[in-house]
C-alpha cells in the first residue's frame, strides 16, 4: 500500500510505493499538500501495478500492427518523448524559444510524476489542466497560457508521429488573463531610479530608455554596436530577429563616450550583466537586480522572503510590480508620442514583436528618427531625490 513521509531538509512529501517488480521505492511528490501527496503516491503505485499488464497488451498490439502495417506501434514514456522532442526542436527554433520550450516541457514532466515513466498515451486532459492551474498559482494566467501552448505543440508532435491518438492538450482551455498593471515611468520616477542606480545599471537604464529595447538586448550590446561618429546604435533583436538602426540620443551618447576604451571591439558594453546573461540564458536575475533598484528608489515594495505559510517564495505566486525594465520601453514610446512624433517613426525606433509589422516601417528616414530622438528629455540633467 502506498504511503507518504517527510524527509529531513525537504519541505515536500515523499511517496513510498511498490513498483511492478515488487520492489519498494520512494520519490518526491513536489508538493507540500498532504492530501495531494497521498493521491500522487497512490497514482504512482497503481500506475506501476498496471504497467506489466499494459506493457504486455501493447506488445501484442504492436506485433499485430507490425504484421498488418509493416511497422510496430510508436512507443515512448512521457519523459523519453519530451527528451526526444527537445533534441529535435533545438535545431528548429531560436535559442530563446528553445529555452521556453525546454523549461515548460521539463516542468510538465516534473509536475506530472505519476505519468512521467508511463507511456505518453496515458497522459490525460486532466493532467494537462492540473499543470496549467499550478502554473497559474505560481505566476500569472498569461504565463500559464504560454506554457500550455508549448505543451499543445508537444502533444501535436506526439500525435503526428503516432505516439498518441489525440492531442489532449488542445482540449484544455486558455485561462482568462488579468489586465496588466504595467505602466510607463513618470519623469520624476525615472530621475529617482537613476539617482540610486550604480555601476553599469545606470548605463543599462539609459540604453533601455533611449533605445526602447528589451533587457536581454540591452545586456547583450557589444562595442561593435556603437558608432559614436555617426551617433548610431545597431543591433539585431533577440525576440524578432529584426535589425535595428537607432540614432543615439545625447544623454546616452555622453554615457558611451565616457566608457573606457577597450582592445577588443566585440567586448560587451555592460560586462557584468552580459556575463550573468550568458551564464543563466535568461534575464531573471537581471530583472531582480532592477527590481531592487526600484525598491531602493521607493518605487516598489520589497518582496517577501521565502515563507511557506504565506505561500510566497519559489512555490508561491510572484508579487507583480507595475514598473519593470520593460516599462522603459513603454516610457520611450509614450514620450515620443506625447512629443508629436508620428506612429510610424516611433514604431521603427522601438521595433515590433511582429516581423510582418516591422516590414511596413523599414524605410523611415534616418533624419526623421534623429529629430524624434531629440524630443526625449534628459533624465540625467536634474535629479529629484
Amino acid at each position: 500500500m502506498a504511503s507518504i513521509r517527510k524527509k529531513k531538509g525537504s519541505k515536500y512529501w515523499f511517496a513510498a510505493y511498490y513498483r511492478e517488480d515488487g520492489s519498494r521505492t520512494q520519490t518526491s511528490t513536489r508538493t507540500t499538500d498532504r492530501k495531494e501527496a497521498l493521491r500522487i503516491a497512490n497514482d504512482l503505485e497503481d500506475a506501476h501495478q498496471r504497467r506489466a499488464t499494459e506493457g504486455q497488451m501493447r506488445r501484442v498490439l504492436s506485433n499485430l500492427n507490425e504484421r498488418l502495417a509493416g511497422q510496430p506501434l510508436a512507443s515512448a514514456t512521457l519523459k523519453e518523448f519530451v527528451a526526444q522532442w527537445l533534441v529535435r526542436k533545438k535545431g528548429e527554433i531560436k535559442p530563446v524559444t528553445y529555452a521556453s520550450y525546454r523549461g515548460a516541457s521539463e516542468e510538465f514532466v516534473e509536475m506530472t510524476p505519476a505519468k512521467a515513466n508511463m507511456g505518453i498515451q496515458y497522459v490525460t486532459v486532466a493532467d494537462v489542466a492540473a499543470y496549467r492551474n499550478r502554473c497559474a498559482e505560481k505566476a500569472s494566467a498569461k504565463t500559464a497560457n504560454n506554457k500550455l501552448k508549448i505543451i499543445r505543440v508537444l502533444f501535436q508532435t506526439a500525435w503526428r508521429d503516432g505516439f498518441v491518438t489525440e492531442n489532449v492538450a488542445s482540449k484544455v482551455e486558455i485561462l482568462t488573463e488579468e489586465d496588466s498593471n504595467r505602466r510607463p515611468f513618470t519623469l520624476p520616477e525615472l530621475q529617482r531610479a537613476f539617482a540610486v542606480a550604480d555601476g553599469e545599471w545606470r548605463g543599462m537604464m539609459l540604453a533601455g530608455l533611449y533605445t526602447g529595447q528589451r533587457l536581454k538586448d540591452v545586456a547583450s550590446l557589444r562595442r561593435t554596436c556603437i558608432d559614436l561618429q555617426k551617433m548610431t546604435l545597431s543591433l539585431r533583436t533577440s525576440k524578432t530577429d529584426r535589425h535595428q538602426e537607432i540614432p543615439i540620443a545625447a544623454p546616452l551618447g555622453k554615457y558611451f563616450a565616457g566608457l573606457e576604451a577597450g582592445d577588443d571591439p566585440r567586448s560587451p558594453i555592460f560586462p557584468e550583466s552580459f556575463k550573468l546573461l550568458q551564464k543563466d540564458g535568461h534575464v531573471s536575475r537581471l530583472s531582480q537586480q532592477f527590481y531592487e533598484i526600484l525598491v531602493t528608489a521607493g518605487l516598489a515594495v520589497e518582496r517577501l522572503s521565502k515563507n511557506e505559510k504565506k505561500g510566497v517564495g519559489r512555490d508561491g505566486k510572484r508579487q507583480r510590480s507595475e514598473l519593470t525594465f520593460h516599462s522603459l520601453r513603454h516610457t520611450a514610446t509614450s514620450l515620443l508620442k506625447n512629443a508629436g512624433v508620428s506612429a510610424s517613426v516611433v514604431q521603427d525606433i522601438i521595433g515590433h514583436d511582429s516581423a510582418e509589422m516591422s516590414r511596413h516601417y523599414t524605410h523611415i528616414d534616418e533624419a526623421a528618427k534623429r529629430v524624434a530622438m531629440s524630443h526625449l528629455p534628459d533624465v540625467t540633467a536634474t535629479v529629484i531625490l
